[in-house]
């Protein structure tokens, strides 16, 4: 139950080649890589794992789909941001 208080859910949005994706990340609470820069950075992390995450298609934005759980490869990743720092990716 400790393990679950030392960590924070942040709302981002990423995009891949084909991809944006909205969802929740989870990250440390405090310290060495809780700000999400610290985190998405860490040399070791191969996948970025979301929770309610909206996957829509770059070429067509009508098609989008729901999925609970994703893992993104991070070699994929062309670019990721809070959604909450107002500054919301269209």
């Amino acid at each position: 139950a400790s393990a679950a208080l030392d960590l924070r859910e942040e709302q981002v949005v990423l995009e891949t080649d084909r991809y944006r994706i909205s969802g929740t990340l989870t990250l440390p609470r405090e310290g060495y890589r809780s700000r999400l820069s610290d985190y998405v950075n860490q040399r070791d992390r191969e996948f970025f794992t979301l929770s309610q995450a909206t996957v829509t298609a770059l070429d067509r934005p009508e098609d989008s789909r729901q999925s609970s759980f994703l893992m993104v490869g991070r070699s994929h990743v062309r670019m990721i941001s809070s959604a909450n720092d107002g500054s919301d990716v269209q």
